[in-house]
């Protein structure tokens, strides 16, 4: 059940191997493309955040392996997200210019802060999975997920959740999503958003907030230093190495999960040669050492996916993140 590092990263080599074999299997019966100018991989979000740091890690092997080049990574944000989406969605038909995905696409969609959809761009490739962490005080009264499952049965506005950085994102549905699932009323939670993950993190150390949502990375320093216990991970099932220890909400009695992942999408109405040739240079990407590096680095988890995969997985959780976000009341 638990998988050393090592394990990991053979399993994700066996993985993307297997895909670029899968993408590289039918070429023959596809014209051949390759980029003609330079490359923008577009990210809704400023230098430094998470999408980014994602982006320019990409451009980076790509360059160093001549796996693409040129290719450069262009920032996009404000709206929600719908700057980098309608300046894609501009560019409809050409294959220079690709979109990284996110869970924010999908809540902000829902909840009326943009009317761009997944469906408005050509799946590429799901890259890797996130998972949200529940987090308390170390002398915190409550003492497991279960526990703070029957605590919100009984009465959800009973703890306060800290979360970064508004409702209805992807660390909110991180913990909204599993206590959903184990039968608490979600839209009666107090859910207190923060400017920063560190910001809850430290509203949780002065006793200010019950419970908070974030990622791992947050969350690392803190659990070291012992100020803090994590009760749950939205994890399918239990993660390797460090974080070996810590549950699932599924052992704990709620049977949901829930990942915040990132993808890439070209612009709508590009050819299936030209899907082909991204899904391979994402592949090759993926396979690399530098890449699995970086993962782990993250506390990521390995899920690669070709454009028709990702497409499904992609629809199935709009799907999901709609009728969590209509529970919440959120949804427009």
């Amino acid at each position: 059940m638990y998988r050393s590092r090592n394990a990991r990263r053979i399993a994700w080599a066996v993985a993307a191997a297997a895909a670029w074999a899968a993408l590289a299997a039918p070429a023959h019966a596809q014209s051949a493309w390759k980029p003609e100018r330079n490359v923008e991989i577009v990210v809704s979000a400023g230098p430094g955040g998470n999408q980014d740091l994602t982006a320019r890690t990409i451009q980076s092997i790509w360059q160093e392996r001549k796996i693409v080049s040129p290719a450069t990574v262009v920032n996009k944000p404000g709206g929600g997200g719908a700057i980098a989406y309608h300046y894609v969605d501009q560019h409809a038909g050409d294959p220079h210019y690709l979109l990284m995905l996110a869970p924010t696409m999908f809540t902000n969609r829902i909840m009326g802060t943009t009317q761009y959809r997944h469906t408005d761009f050509t799946p590429i490739a799901m890259l890797f999975n996130e998972y949200i962490f529940v987090t308390v005080k170390s002398d915190s009264p409550i003492k497991s997920g279960r526990e703070l499952i029957a605590k919100l049965k009984a009465a959800p506005d009973s703890v306060s959740v800290a979360i970064a950085t508004a409702l209805g994102n992807h660390i909110h549905m991180g913990i909204a999503l599993p206590m959903k699932a184990a039968g608490v009323q979600i839209r009666r939670m107090k859910i207190v958003p923060f400017k920063s993950s560190g910001q809850s993190l430290t509203a949780v150390l002065g006793g200010h907030v019950d419970v908070a949502a974030s990622t791992f990375g947050t969350v690392l320093p803190h659990l070291q230093a012992g100020r803090v216990r994590i009760l749950g991970v939205s994890a399918p099932q239990r993660l390797g190495g460090q974080l070996a220890a810590i549950p699932t909400w599924k052992e704990q009695g709620a049977g949901n999960e829930f990942s915040s992942w990132r993808g890439i999408a070209g612009a709508k109405n590009i050819n299936n040669a030209q899907v082909l040739y991204w899904e391979k240079a994402m592949a090759a990407m993926a396979n690399t050492a530098a890449w699995q590096s970086d993962v782990e680095r993250n506390h990521r988890s390995v899920n690669f996916m070709g454009a028709e995969a990702a497409r499904k997985y992609w629809d199935a959780q709009y799907k999901e993140l709609e009728e969590a976000l209509t529970d919440l009341g959120l949804a427009k």
